[in-house]
């Protein structure tokens, strides 16, 4: 993969560039009439969905934290919760993860978070070269090795998605 800055930069690419990793981006056209982000990514961009991810916001016990699945799949909010220890995890309110963030509904970057939380990434992102994961706005995805965003973010991975295809 070749090092490339997207324009306008984002807060993900600006985290990706002063930690010095490289990553792809792939910009495209949003249809605002598309009814999933990370489906329409997938098609727009010609990537299997199995490796691109869709980051979500999630409450465990009432703590803040990011699940990272394929769009492939759906969150599994009981291995969610168990990931990180608790006992319950329900999706957060809209518009507290984009004002915890800074971005907005389907744009919302793992990386360069305004505010970071425990972040949990499938596994299955583990067996694969490289993923793609919301670059901080709409239209904008980013490529980079699986284990860049797993030791940016911090994340633990564990088995997160249900419906997912497995290898």
């Amino acid at each position: 993969m070749a090092r490339r800055q997207a324009s306008p930069g984002t807060p993900a690419t600006a985290a990706l560039t002063a930690a010095g990793v490289t990553f792809v981006a792939h910009p495209y056209s949003h249809d605002p009439a598309a009814a999933s982000y990370g489906a329409e990514a997938a098609a727009v961009l010609g990537v299997d969905p199995a490796r691109v991810f869709k980051t979500l916001m999630v409450d465990v016990d009432g703590r803040p934290a990011v699940g990272v699945v394929p769009v492939s799949g759906t969150l599994d909010l009981k291995a969610m919760a168990a990931a990180l220890g608790g006992k319950k995890a329900a999706m957060a309110d809209p518009a507290a993860a984009q004002r915890r963030t800074g971005y907005v509904l389907g744009g919302i970057s793992p990386l360069g978070q305004r505010q970071s939380s425990p972040t949990v990434v499938d596994e299955s992102a583990l067996g694969l070269a490289s993923i793609l994961v919301s670059g901080g706005r709409r239209g904008l995805d980013l490529e980079l090795a699986p284990e860049e965003l797993i030791r940016l973010t911090g994340a633990r991975t564990a088995r997160i998605a249900n419906g997912r295809e497995t290898a």
